[in-house]
């Protein structure tokens, strides 16, 4: 048996889950989000809580039972809660600006990039050197970080780029050390 797939979802106070066939639909203070279940799992909503069943013990049944119990999971907490994800920007010259709801970046090119956010997305700029990804989508917010942090990868010798804020650049001495 799956565990993480036979745990109940706790839907938090003023999300609902409602089942329609295979989609299910979760709505909350901050959105709605919607998720298409694959036929060997099933749910079913009762009193605040949500039960994963899958329909045999195969081995892709048994993967897709607990995907599918983490994804609903980080449905409800998303439209009740939200998730984010911080970005720092180093280097000299190197720095965000909010242009409407877009940004604006200045990385080292001869231009500026700019970015707009997917529907369901928020950006903060807390300083020029910091930004504040939310929304209700765990997985949106993730791909929208990592697209930003792909504008400029840090690189290992000096720091340089734009990496997460719970990220640790690894480093390297450089050339001045081999002597």
């Amino acid at each position: 048996m799956s565990r993480i797939g036979k745990k109940p979802i706790d839907l938090p106070k003023g999300v609902e889950m409602a089942v329609n066939g295979r989609t299910v639909t979760v709505k909350g203070k901050l959105g709605q989000l919607t998720y298409t279940l694959d036929p060997r799992v099933s749910v079913e909503v009762k009193e605040g809580k949500a039960q994963l069943t899958r329909a045999d013990d195969a081995r892709q049944s048994r993967a897709l039972h607990g995907l599918a119990r983490a994804l609903l999971s980080n449905m409800a907490r998303g439209v009740a809660e939200g998730f984010s994800r911080t970005l720092l920007i180093e280097g000299v010259g190197y720095r965000v600006a909010a242009k409407g709801k877009g940004l604006e970046f200045s990385l080292g090119y001869s231009h500026p990039v700019t970015m707009d956010p997917p529907e369901g997305i928020k950006f903060t700029v807390v300083k020029p050197t910091e930004l504040k990804i939310e929304g209700p989508d765990k997985r949106l917010v993730g791909q929208v970080a990592a697209d930003i942090r792909k504008l400029k990868e840090p690189e290992p010798y000096k720091g340089k780029g734009i990496r997460y804020a719970e990220e640790t650049i690894r480093r390297k001495a450089g050339k001045a050390a081999a002597k």
